[in-house]
């Protein structure tokens, strides 16, 4: 058995223990069903409030099924980023910080196989996840709102799980070159808010940008694509890998105590 399967599989066995696997899942659809259910009943809630003129009549147009998924994303891409940074900032500084990480590495085990074992297993669980709740929402926006196109579904969900990548790989990186877990999310979190701002107050001269991903993902649903999609999926692609390859070559070159 190679070392990256055997820790892969020491990772999940962790991440079971400390209930990530359960909470995590739960989140997301949490967050998933809560969208539709509150877009459908948001006109009963708002005619049964309090404090209004007797014969208020409240009348809200009905949204489309793409604009309430699209709405979902919005969620997960304030939310759900935060959830992923919080869950995975201590990915190798908290080895470090407990000792663990010594103890496997004075093996002779690649450290490359160790970072990609936790990579790996970051990802199956934060596309499992958003898999999860983006399907609750799917299925509730298909049964209280209308149907929405499943190509185009899928295609928003393949862009923004490679968002969501972005934001954990961001996360793992930072936790292998930062000893604090709180440093490492808040990092993460900085850098992804810089791509999404950048990318929003120069849409043209960063018509590429990674940071235009969850508006992309948006516009699969929308129906109103910009021209660089390909390019924007490539540079998320290509920041995922380079951030990946920048925290694998810190952790070849990092002293352990």
């Amino acid at each position: 058995m190679s070392q990256w399967t055997i820790i892969w599989r020491k990772e999940l066995l962790e991440l079971a223990r400390s209930y990530k696997l359960l909470w995590l899942p739960l989140v997301f659809l949490l967050l998933g069903v809560s969208q539709p259910i509150m877009t459908y009943f948001l006109p009963d809630i708002l005619a049964n409030a309090g404090n209004l003129p007797e014969g208020t009549v409240i009348e809200m147009p009905k949204p489309q099924g793409g604009e309430v998924l699209a709405q979902t994303l919005q969620q997960y891409g304030m939310i759900g980023s935060l959830i992923v940074a919080l869950g995975f900032m201590g990915a190798v500084s908290g080895e470090r910080s407990s000792g663990a990480a010594s103890m496997i590495l004075v093996k002779p085990v690649s450290r490359a196989a160790y970072l990609l074992a936790k990579w790996t297993a970051m990802l199956a669980l934060v596309w499992g996840s958003l898999a999860v709740g983006y399907l609750g929402a799917w299925y509730y926006t298909s049964l209280l709102i209308g149907e929405v196109d499943a190509i185009r579904a899928i295609q928003a969900l393949l862009v923004f799980a490679l968002w969501l990548s972005v934001i954990g790989t961001l996360t793992i990186a930072a936790s292998v070159w930062l000893r604090s877990g709180a440093a490492a999310a808040f990092s993460a979190l900085g850098l992804a808010l810089l791509l999404s701002l950048t990318a929003s107050f120069l849409p043209r001269a960063l018509a590429w940008s990674p940071g235009q991903l969850p508006g992309l993902a948006s516009g699969f649903l929308l129906e109103s694509m910009p021209e660089a999609a390909g390019m924007i999926i490539a540079a998320g692609a290509v920041l995922t890998a380079a951030v990946l390859y920048a925290a694998v070559w810190r952790m070849r070159r990092m002293e352990l105590p």
